[in-house]
């Protein structure tokens, strides 16, 4: 018998984590191992369960989907990752590209390009969902010969983010310290840094930026 492969499912929503938990099983190949509610447990679950495949969604607590998907890639770049989200716009796709996704799948696809999804990146091909304009993903593929334009949130690094996101959240400078097992004073640093860069000067800016930039999970 064929040894089945090892999946793991990161969600914040658990009726839809329940529900692609279900319809996986029905697939002889696949066996889900692990799931994770958070961003911050979908990388612990990577760690001790190294899964084939994983299931990825980009707006989670704690950490979002493009951090988690760039530590997995840094651990574990075998571990395939297919993410599964809202999120639509070039941004969003080029970005999960960009930060290492092997395929980018829209939540209300149909069971059978889900199927065809996730065949596709196990034969170690890019899979982009029929509903995204061809051109985001060819852009990519070629390297687009121009640059990005810089922003300040280009400035802005993959750490300063998962700070920015948690200070969004509600999180206190002792909690993030514990979440990210860094010092206070680091997270000190970090949110200093962050209101530099960005020109925001208290909480609340920092919260409506981050929601702005599709940090917060929906």
């Amino acid at each position: 018998m064929t040894e089945k492969l090892k999946v793991a499912i990161a969600e914040d929503n658990q009726l839809f984590r329940e529900g692609l938990k279900a319809l996986l099983a029905s697939w002889d190949n696949l066996e889900v191992v692990a799931e994770a509610q958070d961003g911050i447990e979908a990388f612990r679950v990577v760690q001790r369960h190294k899964p084939d495949l994983l299931f990825l969604d980009l707006s989670m607590p704690k950490m979002n989907g493009i951090g988690v998907l760039k530590d997995v890639k840094s651990l574990r770049p075998e571990t395939i990752v297919l993410v599964l989200t809202i999120h639509e716009s070039d941004e969003h796709v080029l970005e999960a590209f960009e930060s290492g996704a092997d395929g980018y799948c829209i939540k209300d696809t149909s069971r059978h390009e889900l199927k065809v999804a996730i065949d596709s990146v196990l034969a170690g091909k890019r899979y982009i969902s029929a509903g995204i304009a061809d051109s985001v993903l060819e852009g990519f593929l070629e390297r687009q010969k121009t640059l990005k334009p810089t922003s300040a949130w280009d400035s802005v690094t993959r750490r300063e983010r998962e700070v920015l996101k948690l200070l969004a959240e509600g999180y206190q400078n002792k909690e993030i310290a514990e979440l990210l097992n860094i010092s206070i004073k680091t997270v000190e640093k970090h949110r200093a840094n962050i209101m530099t860069k960005l020109d925001l000067h208290n909480a609340a800016a920092l919260a409506a930026y981050a929601t702005r930039k599709g940090l917060l999970a929906r």
